[in-house]
């Protein structure tokens, strides 16, 4: 008797920890993905930095409330419950914590959505065997949506910003940047909405998933209310952090955006995710935000696209499955050791957490400099890349600094003496 009661006890431990650690990552999910809501407003001016996150993570919450169609996917759809322990979900876990916190450190706009499939891929299939995966779910609702949803957000992003441009290539350029401003600002605030519908649901997947692995909630039930508020709390919250380091490269590293550009990129991708989430894909947000602000370079007459930036994220959205896949199988390993196992595995996770925020502060990225440079230098000195023709970026007033006016020279006085 005393035996079976340790084991609830180290039962109840890992479900424990895998809630609050899933909470973690839905937390690096906020601000690794708040630049594909607002980084296009912040670097056009359309939003200040502060109010631009305000406004996502609000609408986070709000859009992680509307649906659990993606958490019942990922709870009852890629994986044979049966097979499932709180173990593999945690060793998952942790694989989808340690990639977003090393692509947010170069500022790479990967895949939360994906880090988190490819952690619990690993440690799934290292703990319980290849059979445990459904590979056609995940087949038909991750890697299909992976290749189609860019694809099609940066053809409607395309067409639609050249028609924005051939509509109003008469009307006067002030006229016209205002009311795109306030359009930008709304199309943003609807994908901060969407991204809530679609990636605050699945850590409320993981969550649920672990629950029912537990014996903690019967099999085929959706995740109950404070799931849904967790969850969508810790992504609000994640977000307000405001994840700048990858906003700089959506926002200025990949096409100078200008505000019909905004506009229209956001109005694609709004429309791509709330279809995506309604018909339950694992979408990933960022790969749809970069594939709309790439077809908005493209869209427009004369627009530069940084085609060797972009060949970099596809580098990294390719890496991004395999390699949480990896750490997560490697977690799984150390996870499965017994009651020591997760114990030791949340102190690994600490120390790197530690080491890359210790390593990021070499080179912070922050919302008064977000948009001084299109670089995010880590070991290396940055070197700002500025923009003369952005007003927002001449020399601060008696430094050198962003934001403000130069300082003007004193005149000379002659003594006439």
């Amino acid at each position: 008797m005393a035996l079976r009661t340790r084991s609830d006890v180290s039962l109840l431990f890992i479900v424990i920890a895998v809630v609050l650690v899933a909470l973690i990552f839905d937390f690096t999910n906020g601000f690794h993905d708040s630049a594909n809501a607002m980084a296009g407003p912040i670097a056009t001016g359309a939003l200040t930095a502060r109010k631009a996150v305000i406004i996502a993570a609000v609408l986070n919450v709000v859009g992680a409330c509307l649906s659990t169609e993606v958490a019942k996917t990922i709870s009852g759809g890629f994986f044979d419950e049966r097979l499932v322990n709180p173990s593999m979900v945690l060793a998952g876990l942790v694989g989808a914590i340690v990639w977003n916190l090393l692509t947010w450190l170069f500022g790479i706009p990967s895949s939360s959505s994906h880090a988190l499939f490819g952690g619990l891929i690993g440690a799934v299939v290292v703990g319980a065997g290849l059979s445990s995966v459904h590979g056609w779910v995940v087949v038909s609702k991750v890697l299909l949506p992976a290749v189609m949803a860019p694809l099609v957000a940066g053809l409607a992003a395309a067409v639609s910003t050249k028609i924005a441009y051939r509509i109003t290539r008469r009307t006067p350029s002030g006229r016209t940047n205002t009311g795109f401003k306030y359009a930008q600002a709304f199309t943003a605030s609807l994908v901060a909405l969407a991204h809530g519908t679609s990636d605050g649901q699945k850590t409320m997947g993981v969550i649920t998933l672990v629950l029912i692995a537990g014996g903690f909630q019967a099999v085929g039930t959706g995740p109950h209310w404070w799931v849904i508020l967790a969850a969508g709390v810790a992504i609000g919250l994640g977000t307000y952090s405001g994840g700048w380091r990858i906003m700089r490269t959506l926002g200025k590293g990949i096409v100078d955006i200008d505000t019909p550009q905004g506009a229209t990129s956001g109005a694609a991708t709004t429309a791509t995710i709330l279809a995506s989430s309604h018909l339950g894909f694992g979408l990933s947000t960022t790969h749809v935000a970069t594939g709309a602000i790439l077809g908005s370079g493209v869209g427009r007459d004369g627009g530069e696209v940084r085609w060797g930036m972009a060949r970099k994220l596809v580098v990294a959205w390719l890496l991004t499955l395999p390699g949480a896949a990896i750490i997560g199988g490697l977690a799984a390993l150390l996870a499965e050791r017994g009651a020591v196992g997760p114990v030791v595995l949340l102190v690994l996770l600490a120390a790197v957490c530690v080491v890359i925020w210790v390593v990021s502060r070499r080179n912070q990225v922050t919302s008064h400099n977000v948009t001084d440079s299109r670089e995010v230098m880590v070991l290396a000195s940055a070197t700002p890349s500025t923009y003369p023709e952005d007003p927002r970026l001449a020399p601060a007033k008696g430094s050198g600094r962003a934001g403000g006016k130069a300082k003007k020279k004193p005149k000379k006085i002659k003594s006439g003496v």
